[in-house]
């Protein structure tokens, strides 16, 4: 992996490259050369602009990933809007553009603001068509004997229009919303709202609630079946009893078109590691589960070592006459002797009805070569 940037005052060409083999087993592709990102960025353009070109990251929640093409953004006193064009990565992120511009394609932008006090204001805007392959399948004629067909989809998958909405008033109140609508399908796709109140200075109080419809691709053949939509509820809490631990509890409710299912959620969060109960029951299956987490480090950053186990007990429906059983052990150790320069090793236990007492090791070598060279 190579994380490297070259800069100069405010321009940057920035790269994240994956190289890869399979030294057990050779594989066709390998060698492998992965392109995750290689762009250029120009900052503080008159002040409130930034431009970038080449392969990128996106993030939103429809459609994240990387791009191939043009983002700008200009982002004057509480205001913010960008916009962005470009292709499709091709798979396996080769070094490679698409030819097909008007079926392998995504485009937004979004426009936010936060000129009333507290508030937090945003509407976005996402396109996104990629034409699958094309194929023949052997379908019933007019005669009721067998033909291949030529299967051909549309470009179209996503298509969405969403608003946002935040108040803060801090160490008090916090509240988040966010309504997402599916041009395809012309209907609301998720409607979500998180609260957050600090009644005293040690109690952090939770409530979420969720509206979803399935994320279907519009040019998918899963679009038209008759998908139900879901709806949850979950209430939580958080206490601080020092600056060395917390305790945490939530409980949800989640119900589909025809039952429901709930979930409770119970732990301990300390500097020393993290120790959780969880159990689901109704629709979605039964589940209980205990897990423990522990990880500390010493003499300043060299030695890290740490430590994890569960066990977890589960149905797969609530009907269901079996009941199976997994347990997890990890074990590793990070050894760091130079800022840039650090060892992981680590060993994994698993043992369930599939896997019986399956083992594995992994190491791995970081040096950190993402330092900015200013050679611009």
């Amino acid at each position: 992996m190579l994380n490297l940037n070259i800069n100069e005052g405010n321009f940057s060409l920035r790269s994240y490259l994956n190289l890869e083999n399979d030294f057990a087993v050779k594989q066709k592709n390998d060698p492998r050369l992965r392109f995750y990102n290689l762009y250029f960025e120009a900052r503080k353009i008159f002040n409130i602009a930034t431009v970038k070109l080449g392969r990128q990251p996106i993030f939103n929640s429809v459609a994240g990933g990387v791009f191939d093409g043009a983002y700008l953004e200009v982002k004057p006193e509480n205001y913010r809007f960008f916009v962005y064009y470009g292709g499709n990565v091709p798979a396996y992120q080769k070094l490679e553009i698409t030819d097909k511009w008007e079926d392998d394609y995504i485009l937004g932008g979004k426009f936010s603001t936060s000129v009333l006090k507290n508030f937090q204001l945003g509407v976005s805007y996402i396109k996104k068509n990629f034409r699958t392959e094309k194929y023949f399948a052997a379908r019933l004629g007019t005669d009721l004997n067998p033909v291949n067909l030529l299967i051909e989809n549309n470009s179209n998958q996503y298509q969405f229009v969403s608003g946002e909405i935040s108040y803060e008033l801090p160490n008090t109140i916090s509240i988040n919303t966010r309504y997402d609508y599916d041009l395809n399908f012309e209907k609301t796709s998720k409607f979500e709202i998180d609260g957050n109140y600090e009644p005293i200075d040690k109690l952090n109080l939770n409530v979420y609630y969720q509206y979803r419809e399935p994320r279907i691709r519009y040019n998918s053949i899963f679009s038209v079946f008759d998908y139900g939509n879901t709806q949850e509820v979950e209430v939580g809490g958080v206490y601080k009893f020092s600056n060395m631990i917390s305790a945490l509890a939530r409980f949800a409710n989640v119900t589909y078109k025809d039952d429901e299912s709930q979930r409770f959620t119970a732990g301990l969060v300390t500097s020393y590691g993290t120790l959780t109960y969880r159990r689901t029951f109704g629709y979605a299956g039964e589940l209980d589960a205990v897990s423990l987490f522990s990880g500390y480090t010493f003499l300043e950053g060299f030695l890290t070592p740490s430590v994890g186990v569960s066990f977890t007990s589960y149905k797969l429906s609530k009907t269901a006459s079996e009941k199976n059983s997994l347990t997890t052990i990890l074990a590793g150790v990070n050894i760091r002797p130079l800022r840039i320069l650090s060892f992981d090793l680590q060993g994994q236990f698993l043992n369930n009805k599939i896997y019986k007492n399956d083992f594995r090791m992994f190491f791995k070598i970081n040096y950190w070569f993402n330092t900015n060279l200013d050679m611009m």
